[in-house]
């Protein structure tokens, strides 16, 4: 039997129920020493370590010292299945991370974030009907549980069908209110199941009901979103998963799950600010669904497409002093990371200075080019953050576009029409020569023209950005 070790208001406190608290402070701390790792790319792989070393030592001594009310722990029985369906879930996840492309990356995030929600949802569910008539606090949590649970959840379904090209736009305007009446109802009807006096076993109508609506509103409020604005949507689901968990660890008084759960919840708010910032949105219209709506640009002068030879452009950049990488999706799609630095190193021991501008939202989640070139071991120190590169733009040589589009189009300056009016962009069309490695003339993923293309210093080379690549650091290798 445990031994009781101390007293506090009346409530003994075990040698077991003491380590176990322990261990639940010691993850907190892990999950912030981890969370701390992760601001630098340098040190992030270190701080997911730390992290999930956290969250290891919480789940093994809530398996080994949790016990009930009644001083039981948990069955042996109950202790091999969880420890059977941990390990068969590992196992998945750890073979579909192997396998994953870069460019799929996004759409990985969007469905290990649903399975996330998904979990706390059915927390929620469970826990329900065992709730104490008239307790608010507890149903309280456990309804918010369900409603974000549930929404991040499907919402990031639809989030992985649309990176995935699986799921198309509803951009209709009465989504908008439609989404708006499902999110009050939803809300209304959380109301009413927490302040009901009736007993929970007599509402399970209720809160089916409730999943049923937030599912949906789940669903409505990700349709009408455009894929340029997915970084949002990935940073603010992230977020919601993050307070559902925190929901479903005050259900079960555990202090890592909230913990854990706040620290998410915290961190995707702040990014989705950020997110928003950068792509010049406000967060009431995420919440709403009127994401990716804007106004009707405006004419304007298009001028000559000129276009550049593989000889001219390594001549180019073979006696620029400075030059500048801006890379987006079309990098990733092309899977021409490695090559480009090869590029950089080529261009390097020609006494060029290269550097990546890196925009906050380039690509289809937040991080997306960093994590990429860190993976051809671009060096950190040359990832250059938008507002760090900006200010030095004029004074650069050769500014070099590999597949970015909407994050360098000057629309965003002086076109009040456009979608992305007032977005902050790379100031590419800054620098003394651009140029832009595309297959074709195609539009971004805002689906709107980047007038860039049509500047006088920009000079067009098309093809796969791989290929492209390849063959003109075999012409700077010649000169």
């Amino acid at each position: 039997m445990d031994k009781v070790i101390g007293n506090l208001n009346g409530i003994d406190f075990t040698m077991g129920e003491t380590l176990l608290e322990l261990s639940y402070l010691v993850a907190a701390l892990l999950f912030v020493f981890g969370l701390k790792l992760l601001s630098h790319p340098e040190t992030a792989r270190k701080g997911n370590l730390w992290a999930a070393g956290g969250m290891g030592l919480a789940m093994i001594t809530t398996l080994l010292l949790h016990k009930n009310a009644a001083g039981e722990g948990i069955p042996l029985t109950n202790v091999w299945i969880i420890m059977a369906v941990i390990g068969v879930g590992s196992a998945l996840g750890w073979g579909i991370a192997r396998k994953i492309k870069m460019t799929a990356m996004p759409q990985l995030v969007s469905f290990y974030n649903a399975t996330g929600g998904a979990a706390s949802a059915l927390v929620a569910l469970l826990e329900y009907p065992n709730a104490k008539t008239g307790d608010v606090g507890s149903i309280f949590v456990t309804v918010l549980g369900l409603i974000i649970g549930s929404v991040a959840f499907s919402g990031s379904m639809i989030a992985y069908g649309k990176l995935d090209g699986k799921v198309g736009d509803i951009t209709k305007p009465f989504m908008t209110y439609l989404n708006l009446v499902l999110l009050v109802f939803t809300f209304g009807l959380g109301a009413y199941i927490i302040f009901s006096p009736n007993q929970p076993a007599d509402m399970i109508w209720a809160i089916y009901a409730l999943l049923a609506f937030s599912l949906i509103y789940g669903v409505m409020f990700i349709m009408p979103i455009g894929g340029a604005d997915m970084p949002v949507v990935i940073s603010l689901l992230n977020a919601f998963t993050g307070i559902a968990a925190a929901m479903a660890g005050f259900i079960y008084s555990n202090q890592a799950m909230i913990l854990g759960g706040i620290l998410v919840g915290a961190a995707g708010m702040i990014l989705t600010i950020l997110m928003c910032r950068a792509m010049n949105r406000s967060l009431i219209n995420v919440i709403i669904g009127a994401f990716g709506e804007g106004g009707t640009a405006i004419a304007h002068e298009q001028g000559t497409i000129k276009e550049i030879t593989l000889s001219d452009a390594a001549i180019l950049l073979s006696y620029s002093k400075k030059v500048v990488i801006i890379p987006g999706y079309g990098l990733a799609a092309a899977q021409a990371q490695h090559i480009a630095h090869e590029l950089d190193t080529v261009l390097a021991g020609k006494d060029v200075d290269v550097r990546y501008a890196i925009h906050p939202v380039a690509g289809r989640m937040p991080g997306h080019m960093n994590v990429l070139l860190a993976e051809a071991d671009v060096p950190y120190e040359k990832l250059i953050e938008m507002d760090d590169i900006n200010p030095d733009m004029p004074n650069v040589d050769v500014a070099i576009v590999i597949g970015a589009n909407d994050v360098v189009n000057p629309a965003a300056y002086d076109d009040p029409g456009s979608p992305i009016f007032g977005m902050p962009i790379i100031n590419a069309h800054l620098a003394k020569n651009i140029i832009v490695m595309k297959r074709g003339m195609g539009k971004g993923y805002a689906g709107i023209e980047n007038y860039l293309f049509f500047n006088n210093k920009t000079r067009m080379l098309f093809g796969n950005a791989k290929d492209s690549l390849q063959k003109l650091v075999t012409e700077i290798k010649s000169i």
